[in-house]
């Protein structure tokens, strides 16, 4: 007789899934837009630091905290996740409201407008954010009932 996982247990298993497919998607696509648009900020800056190699870095990094939460799915990799996506989404609603002058090798980022690429970037990064969040919090709730269950046996 097959022990088969009671539906809360399959509850469970779905949301992660779900939780670690938005994530990665919104993470993924935040870096698909960052990598569209790096050359045509970096024309600004084409010998030194523009922010066409912001947006490389911006790629790079949201790529990789996208692989550490598939490959992982721990707290560690949700809360890198919720990080990176967070910083984005402020950079980019920062570059939209903030008039933010240039600063050292650093060009200044105010741009005043919301064009398709850059609203789909705030759309991801901010889908990444939640569902990572949904995951940490999720994954607090589940260790505090276990702590509890384990605490009245």
């Amino acid at each position: 007789m097959s022990a088969r996982p009671t539906r809360t247990a399959r509850h469970r298993r779905t949301s992660s899934t779900l939780l670690c497919g938005l994530t990665v998607m919104g993470l993924l696509g935040d870096a698909i837009v960052h990598i569209h648009l790096a050359a045509g900020y970096q024309e600004a800056s084409p010998g030194g630091v523009g922010l066409g190699t912001f947006f490389r870095l911006e790629a790079v990094v949201a790529l990789a905290a996208g692989v550490f939460v598939l490959v992982h799915g721990t707290r560690r990799a949700y809360s890198l996740a919720l990080v990176v996506a967070l910083s984005a989404l402020l950079a980019v609603l920062a570059s939209r409201y903030v008039d933010l002058p240039a600063f050292g090798p650093v060009p200044a980022v105010y741009e005043p407008v919301w064009f398709p690429e850059k609203t789909i970037s705030a759309i991801a990064e901010a889908l990444a954010a939640a569902a990572a969040l949904m995951a940490l919090t999720r994954s607090a709730a589940g260790r505090h009932s276990k702590e509890n269950a384990s605490g009245q046996a």
